[in-house]
């Protein structure tokens, strides 16, 4: 099982409106054990968006998929104008 966090700094005032943008979008692409999260400590202004994949084969179909998911791109309208930096980390479940 792998985790992969999308994880960005948004701008201030913009952590609130990322986080929703990243959950509708995660439920238009129908992201299966997806949770968006935000600080409590660390970095301010934090989201997080957290899913799990089988294997690495899967984590690169979603991305294939995001590429040509309408509903998704729509969703995800506008959001680069919402953060700061983002970084992505891929994990495997021990």
């Amino acid at each position: 099982m792998i985790v992969v966090r999308n994880c960005f700094v948004a701008k201030p005032g913009q952590a609130s409106k990322l986080a929703a943008q990243m959950k509708e979008a995660a439920a238009a692409a129908r992201i299966p054990r997806v949770r968006v999260l935000t600080d409590l400590t660390g970095d301010f202004n934090r989201v997080v968006m957290e899913y799990e994949v089988e294997n690495v084969g899967e984590f690169e179909a979603r991305m294939k998929d995001y590429a040509t998911n309408q509903a998704m791109r729509e969703k995800m309208k506008g959001y680069t104008d919402l953060y700061v930096t983002g970084s992505r980390e891929i994990l495997q479940i021990a």
